[in-house]
């Protein structure tokens, strides 16, 4: 990864606030109908030194999450055009990651986008293992 230029995106969740769909939707079951406000609860909670990143899937979620004023913001998920809309939309205002479905093919398109960061999950959950053993034998 680091020979080919690629940093880890965190190191344990220590490391940063990441707000994924599954924390919106737990947020909404008790109540908390807003992006922005989750953010909010978040940002109470965490150190002040640390930054806020929250995923959306589309434009709407989008700017419902810069009423919040995540430092990132990740697009997951989305296709070119719209992750172009989103750059437009959130404007240099928060750091801008793409991620979700990112291949040879496609990622060409993605970085023209305009976005900050491209994340690949397969490069750590889909990479083959080596396998390595020792085996020892008795001498005769």
């Amino acid at each position: 990864m680091r020979t080919g230029g690629g940093t880890n995106h965190r190191f344990g969740l220590s490391s940063g606030v990441l707000i994924k769909d599954n924390h919106i939707a737990a947020a909404r079951e008790q109540g908390v109908t807003s992006i922005a406000a989750i953010i909010s609860q978040a940002r109470r909670a965490a150190p002040h030194t640390m930054r806020i990143e929250v995923e959306v899937t589309s434009l709407e979620e989008l700017l419902d999450a810069l009423d919040g004023s995540p430092e990132i913001i990740l697009l997951d998920n989305m296709s070119v055009d719209d992750m172009r809309r989103a750059v437009e939309t959130i404007g240099g205002r928060a750091v801008v990651e793409a991620s979700g479905g990112v291949t040879l093919e496609n990622v060409r398109g993605i970085a023209e986008a305009g976005v900050d960061l491209i994340s690949v999950g397969a490069l750590t959950h889909s990479a083959p293992a080596l396998d390595i053993s020792l085996e020892l034998a008795p001498l005769l």
